[in-house]
């Protein structure tokens, strides 16, 4: 009995290779292609918004410096920069006159600006032969505030 078994010593299977990736990493990999997938669609939104409130601004901004310093002709300059803004936008408020146009401009801001502030004057005030600057500059402001926000 003296005989001995000829044992080798233990040999370790080879380490995994980095080809391929466990599925584990296939999931981390695909959550963030999604999420750069997300931010750019959200980047892009952004970005269109911007462009389209630069867009608004210049509208009235374009009429303001036509109409010059009357104060009139700076709210005439106001309704037809909103007019010509929802129009394009909205054209589903095109027929809301008086009462209901103020309204519609009124959505989406904080209080009532445009049917019980400043806002009021574009009822009237467009067909009057004048107005006071102070009026025409409060309703400008109110009119910029209103072409910075969303019209849908």
């Amino acid at each position: 009995m003296g005989s001995t078994l000829p044992l080798r010593d233990i040999h370790l299977p080879p380490e995994p290779g980095w080809w391929p990736p466990a599925p584990g990493w296939w999931m981390l990999a695909l959550c963030l292609v999604g999420v750069l997938i997300l931010l750019a669609v959200l980047a892009w939104r952004s970005l269109q918004r911007a462009r389209l409130r630069r867009q608004r601004l210049a509208v009235l901004e374009g009429l303001l410096r036509e109409a010059g310093e009357p104060a009139i002709d700076r709210i005439r300059a106001c309704a037809e920069a909103l007019r010509r803004v929802a129009a394009s936008e909205a054209p589903e408020c095109a027929r809301l006159n008086g009462e209901e146009w103020l309204a519609w401009l009124d959505r989406d801001l904080p209080g009532k600006p445009f049917s019980e502030g400043p806002g009021r004057a574009l009822l009237d005030a467009p067909y009057r032969p004048s107005a006071e600057p102070q009026q025409a500059e409060s309703l400008v402001r109110l009119v910029r505030q209103r072409l910075r926000g969303d019209f849908r």
